[in-house]
This record gives structure tokens, C-alpha cells and sequence, in this order.
């Protein structure tokens, strides 16, 4: 035999074995993908307990960017994956042609208005300071607050998706808005009156959700979930994983550990039954 030979051979060989360790994976293995910070704590304090309980190995990896965790699940490197919510999702997996799916909403943390200067929304006048996000998803949310709260009327059939600046038919209480990196507004309470900040970006600075003036009342839209590969949905671990957020072990933890956070209908439910 020849060394060519005995090398394709043993490529081969190799090839084989791994793709072997693949599909002989433990189905009680599941690896989750999330950011860094609340989402990973809620996993961590509230999921992962629940599951071991059940003879699962929970194994968390942790991104600081919202491009690989899709990627990672869809190539297999990660069963589930918990950080966007479903506007996101779809739009993500249709542009990469992703095999992606949604499996249960779950607790999330509101974008919100902040302020050192005031400790009041009534303080609003002429000229006044506002911060906002400048992606186009949360500038789009911080709008429709703004649109609710009556500071400023955007056009009539303006889309709750995707609102801009161009929606803006009168600035009612004429503001400035200060459109900003999401990232850098828990910064920009120094110079703004009012900023709005997502929840995970007020919490990484040190600032409580129950700190906010007020803050949305989260559509659907934008409720962050679990993603799976659509082809897991009715397996067990998706199942599981699935129970355990609807757990009342689950509510309780969200509501010692995560105060402030819009609650996902399951919940909702759950604590009103119990009262």
C-alpha cells in the first residue's frame, strides 16, 4: 500500500469516527448560547438548576456579538440559543437562509428613560435633552414611547416596526433628539435630560429597571426567546427546556432575582393563578 494510499485512507477513517461522536451525542448534553449578562444570569440561576434536576449537562457559552450565536446554532455547535427576540430572528435567518426557529418567549428587560437631572417626566419642556438608540429596531421603540407619552405625534399610519425620525408629524413638546449608539447611552445621562436605554445596557451600568421614569410596555415584537434549530422542536430536550421556563421554580427566580423585567404571558398567568 502506498503512502498516499494509507493516508486517504486514514482520512477517511477519521472522518468517519467524528461523524460518529457527532450523531452519538447524549441527548441529555445541551449547550446554550447567550450574551453576556441578564439572559445568561436567568439561565444559570433559574434553567440550568431545573434541567440538572432532570440528569441534564448544561454547558454555557456566552458571545459578545449577535451574528455568531445564530450561526453557531445552525451549524450545530449550539442546541438552543437565548438573546434577540422574534423581529430579529426572522429577519436573520431569512437573510442567511437559516433553519432557525423560536421556542418560548422568555422574561426581558424593557427598554426605559432614565435621568440624573430630573426625577420626574413632567419636567419636559421647549428644548429638552432626549437620548435616544440609533438602530433602527430600538430608535423605533423609543418613538412609540415617546408617541404614547404625547411628547411628540408621529404621522398616522406610521409602522411600530420600523418608525424613524422621517415618522415624526409634530414634536409636540419640542425636544431634541440625540440618536446615539444603543451602548453609549447609559453614558450620555451626564449631558441628556432624558436618555433611553435598553435594559441590558442600563443593568451592565449599574442602573435597577425600577430606577426608570417609565418604561414600555413591551410588544410582542420584541420579547426576547429561545431559538432552536426547527428541526429539534419536538424533541425532548426542546420540551424540557420549554417546561422549565414555564416552571413556577422559574417565576419565582424572575421575580427575586429579576425585578423590573416585562413578563412573558406564561408567567403572567402563573402568578395571577397563585394570588
Amino acid at each position: 500500500m502506498t503512502f498516499a494510499r494509507r493516508s486517504i485512507l486514514l482520512t477517511a477513517l477519521t472522518l468517519a469516527l467524528a461523524s460518529s461522536f457527532v450523531h452519538a451525542k447524549d441527548p441529555k448534553d445541551i449547550t446554550i448560547g447567550t450574551s453576556a449578562g441578564p439572559y445568561a444570569d436567568q439561565i444559570k440561576l433559574g434553567i440550568k438548576p431545573i434541567l440538572e434536576k432532570q440528569g441534564y449537562k448544561v454547558r454555557l457559552v456566552e458571545f459578545n456579538d449577535y451574528i455568531q450565536p445564530n450561526f453557531a446554532l445552525a451549524e450545530g455547535s449550539l442546541d438552543a440559543n437565548v438573546f434577540q427576540h422574534i423581529v430579529y430572528l426572522k429577519k436573520f435567518a431569512l437573510e442567511h437562509k437559516l433553519a432557525l426557529t423560536d421556542l418560548i418567549t422568555i422574561p426581558t428587560a424593557p427598554i426605559a428613560i432614565y435621568s440624573k437631572k430630573h426625577k420626574t417626566l413632567d419636567d419636559v419642556k421647549e428644548g429638552t435633552t432626549v437620548g435616544l438608540p440609533n438602530d433602527p429596531t430600538n430608535q423605533a421603540r423609543a418613538l412609540v414611547l415617546l408617541d404614547q407619552l404625547g411628547w411628540i405625534k408621529l404621522r398616522a399610519s406610521f409602522d411600530p416596526v420600523r418608525a424613524s425620525e422621517k415618522d415624526i408629524a409634530v414634536n409636540t413638546k419640542k425636544i431634541k433628539l440625540l440618536p446615539l449608539e444603543a451602548a453609549q447611552l447609559p453614558r450620555s445621562l451626564g449631558d441628556t435630560d432624558y436618555s433611553f436605554i435598553n435594559g441590558n445596557y442600563a443593568l451592565a451600568s449599574g442602573l435597577k429597571l425600577t430606577e426608570a421614569l417609565v418604561a414600555e410596555k413591551i410588544s410582542p415584537n420584541y420579547i426576547n426567546l429561545v431559538a432552536i434549530r426547527t428541526a429539534d422542536k419536538d424533541k425532548q430536550f426542546a420540551k424540557d427546556l420549554t417546561a422549565a421556563y414555564r416552571s413556577r421554580e422559574f417565576l419565582d427566580i424572575t421575580n427575586k432575582h429579576f425585578a423590573g423585567y416585562s413578563k412573558p404571558d406564561y408567567q403572567q398567568a402563573l402568578q395571577t393563578a397563585a394570588k
